[in-house]
């Protein structure tokens, strides 16, 4: 009896060190990800429940809007709106019952080529659109940055997907027909430094229907499946965008990020 309640000590004792567990998401991209949606007042009082970020100093707090705020390469705060990480990240939680962690490090007007292993870093511009502190300073990699904020997050929970949303910027056909065979050297990169394998879903999305290079591009990105291991591809069909015609609206960001979940969670 003394043994098993010794052990039994040790056991909670390693548990409340170790602190509670969490489901792990990564979801990095340009603006669609960053998120433009316009927030309604209520959107921005209370954190999401049972949602948390990986803040700047690698620690897990809950969430709140605006969910790209820790993201190393953003915008402004200011510009970061509601994105499709709010009504995934919910659904989530309502699906599995555990804490969700979001590593959400999102960038607007970015490319693929930004965004793979090597890539020039550059500085971030001297636009108003900038964060202050940040302009004309060296920018970190986008890739580099991607892998480092997941590796600390790794230390409260597993992988559970990696979610992305780019293509705008790569929409032309020139850049389109290059476009899957670079994303799967991407994902495989991505994986292999995370030291995870095929087994963790990535999930990509259509760019909005309203985008001039729509047609040419989701084509494209919905037979992201048949270059990338366990990948699937998230339909933008019939969703909103606001009238610069390239970024979702508030409530069309939501069902997109109900679709991502759907799409990882009721997989056959």
């Amino acid at each position: 009896m003394r043994r098993t309640t010794i052990l039994c000590l040790a056991a909670a004792l390693l548990l409340c060190a170790c602190g509670p567990r969490y489901d792990v998401y990564l979801l990095i991209g340009q603006s669609n990800m960053a998120g433009r949606g316009v927030f309604e007042p209520a959107d921005t009082l209370s954190p999401l429940d049972g949602v948390y970020l990986l803040d700047d100093q690698g620690e897990a707090v809950p969430a709140r809007e605006p969910l790209n705020r820790y993201s190393t390469i953003r915008k402004g705060l200011s510009v970061q709106g509601m994105s499709l990480a709010h009504a995934f990240a919910q659904e989530a939680h309502r699906r599995t019952g555990r804490r969700v962690l979001l590593v959400l490090n999102a960038r607007g007007g970015t490319s693929l080529a930004q965004w793979m292993p090597g890539a020039p870093q550059g500085r971030f511009t001297d636009s108003a659109s900038e964060e202050p502190a940040w302009r004309g300073q060296p920018m970190p990699s986008f890739y580099g940055e991607a892998v480092r904020r997941t590796r600390q997050a790794l230390r409260f929970g597993d992988l559970k997907a990696i979610l992305w949303h780019q293509g705008e910027s790569d929409s032309d056909s020139l850049r389109a027909a290059a476009y899957l065979p670079a994303l799967a050297d991407f994902v495989a990169a991505l994986r292999s430094d995370l030291g995870v394998g095929e087994e963790v879903p990535f999930i990509a999305g259509q760019i909005q229907p309203g985008h001039d290079n729509a047609p040419i591009f989701n084509p494209v990105i919905d037979r992201v499946g048949e270059a990338v291991p366990n990948a699937c591809c998230v339909s933008a069909a019939g969703l909103a965008v606001l009238p610069d015609r390239l970024h979702f609206t508030r409530d069309a960001q939501l069902e997109l990020g109900r679709r991502y979940a759907a799409a990882l969670f009721d997989r056959d």
